[in-house]
This record gives structure tokens, sequence and C-alpha cells, in this order.
């Protein structure tokens, strides 16, 4: 591990960038100020790129969203479920052509296991983040708070 860095980065920003599903969306991180950006993954501006690959150890790209990572929480989601009816709908839901795409629809009747798999959802992407920061020697392990 390299030398570690304790900037203060606006974690609401962070989550956002690693909750986007947009490929049109690159986002960056300014490990000098913290500052996170995002620009069009099609921006044509041959500077800007170069300078966005020849500071690298200074902006680093954050990583989108992970589609498995996705999957994986929806099924544990679902195999925690007691309520049968509900079960049967989501795995029917998930094992279709478009696995996501009725989620909020059929979770919009469960408010109770909407908030459940959300607060799951959230605790993923900020584990995620949080090892993306540490890979990064942005912070400790041990830092909770951001």
């Amino acid at each position: 591990m390299g030398f570690m860095r304790d900037i203060e980065i606006l974690w609401d920003d962070l989550l956002e960038a690693f909750e986007n599903p947009e490929t049109a969306l690159a986002y960056f991180l300014d490990r000098e100020t913290g500052d996170i950006f995002a620009v069009p993954s099609d921006f044509d501006d041959d500077d800007f790129w170069r300078e966005m690959e020849e500071s690298e150890d200074r902006f680093l790209r954050i990583p989108g969203f992970d589609y498995d990572q996705e999957r994986l929480l929806l099924h544990e989601f679902i195999r925690g479920l007691d309520n049968a009816s509900l079960k049967g709908m989501l795995l029917r839901s998930f094992e279709g052509k478009k696995p996501y795409g009725r989620l909020d629809e059929i979770l919009s009747f469960y408010p109770e296991e909407f908030d459940r798999y959300m607060a799951m959802k959230e605790e993923l992407i900020s584990d995620r983040a949080r090892r993306w920061l540490e890979e990064n020697d942005l912070f400790g392990a041990e830092e909770e708070d951001f």
C-alpha cells in the first residue's frame, strides 16, 4: 500500500457515481481536491483525454455500475424473503429476459421489503466504494465516516 491520502470527498457524490448505470458518462475523482466530476464518454476533446491519461495518478476513473453484483444482491434478497407470493413474483421477474425491469413495480406494493432491498443495495454500493477508496490509498479500512 502506498501513501495514504486524506482528502474530503462528498460521499453522496461518490455513491452516485458508483450507482450510475449510464455508460455515456465517465466519472472521475480528483485525488488532490476530492472533487468528483462527470464527462460524456464520447467527449470529443483529445487534449482532455490526454490530460486524464497523463495524470492518472491524480484523476481516478470511478468504476461504473456493476450489474453482476446487483444480480447477486437481488438473488440474495429474494432467497431471504418469507412472503412466498412475493418471492415467486420476483423469481419470475429475475429469471426473465429483463430481470430488473419490473422490480420497482413489484416492490412498490411491498414498501417494507422495498426499503429493505434499498438498504441492502446501498450497503453493497457503500462497501464497494470504501474498498475502491482503500485500494487507491485514499482512506484506510478503519475510516468509516466520510
